[in-house]
């Protein structure tokens, strides 16, 4: 890169050229001292074309240094420019790298307190490690103990099932013999009522032999039921059985004062309408007045009229009429 020409470089160029004229001024009018006139002005015309063209080189180099004084501040200007920008970006990259350092220093700190916490948390994970040894430990002899003690319990285990296989003998064997004794839910003739094994027994015994056909061996079995179970919650149906076997071996009179007392005492039972129509029977056999006799059956259907018993006591009171 040219160098700029110092402040005031023309007039100290221009000084050595005047002082060059002026010497061929004086040489010139030496000269013609010596010479003629006509020597005289080809000399002063000579130096004067010198002159001239010495002013146009110095016009020349003139424009040519002014030229290039306007590139230099040109590029003067570029690089100062340049220089602010450089200076602007410098300025920049020395607050990032300030804030870098900041950064750089809080993450050190940051590091530092994690270390720190670091130290604290291999602290704590030693401690936690022997508790958990110890634990272990712990564990270990409480898994002895317990098998220990689960082999006791094993013995005692075994003990106790022998022991409950026995009382489970012995309860079966007292329920067994309570069963005998103790009343249980039963139903008949759609009532439900308590009753103790032997009732149920001897109930069921002589209604079987009642539909076996065996009517003698029926009316006896319902008697002595009676007899052994006053107040029985079987004593309806067995009244009505007992009339019904004794109606079959034409104990009329038997068979009447059986369901009379049936239809006294539970009036509102399944078979008291067939009880009804089973007395207007027996009153039948026994020869009653017609009017007794009808009376009967007009009971019956005015108090079971839905009933099978009662459309059979209307056929025979349309036949009575």
């Amino acid at each position: 890169m040219k160098q700029l020409l110092p402040p005031g470089g023309l007039a100290l160029l221009a000084k050595p050229v005047a002082a060059l004229v002026l010497m061929s001024c004086l040489c010139v009018g030496a000269h013609a001292a010596f010479f003629g006139d006509d020597e005289a002005r080809r000399a002063i015309l000579d130096l004067r074309q010198r002159f001239e063209m010495l002013q146009q080189r110095q016009s020349a180099e003139q424009q040519r240094l002014s030229a290039e004084q306007q590139q230099k501040s040109a590029e003067l200007q570029l690089l100062s420019a340049q220089l602010q920008r450089l200076s602007a970006e410098l300025q920049r990259q020395s607050a990032e790298q300030q804030l870098q350092i900041a950064e750089q220093q809080r993450q050190n700190g940051e590091v530092l307190k994690n270390n720190q916490a670091l130290a604290r948390v291999a602290e704590e994970n030693a401690v936690l490690r022997r508790s958990l040894l110890d634990l272990f430990n712990q564990i270990e002899q409480v898994s002895v103990d317990l098998s220990r003690l689960r082999g006791q319990d094993e013995q005692i285990a075994r003990e106790v099932s022998e022991v409950q296989r026995r009382l489970k003998d012995v309860s079966n064997g007292v329920e067994d013999r309570l069963r005998n004794f103790e009343p249980s839910k039963v139903s008949v003739d759609g009532r439900e009522f308590m009753a103790t094994p032997a009732e149920f027994r001897e109930f069921e015994t002589a209604l079987a032999i009642m539909r076996k056909g065996d009517f003698p061996q029926a009316q006896k079995a319902f008697s002595i039921f009676l007899r052994r179970h006053p107040g029985s919650g079987y004593q309806a149906s067995a009244l009505f059985w007992l009339g019904t076997a004794q109606y079959a071996t034409r104990n009329y009179k038997e068979s009447l004062s059986s369901l009379r007392a049936m239809l006294s005492e539970s009036p509102e039972h399944v078979r008291s309408a067939e009880a009804m129509l089973a007395v207007a029977n027996a009153l039948t056999e026994l020869q009653e007045p017609l009017p007794v006799v009808r009376l009967s059956l007009e009971e019956l259907v005015k108090a079971y009229p839905l009933s099978e018993a009662a459309n059979v006591a209307r056929g025979r009171l349309d036949k009575l009429n």
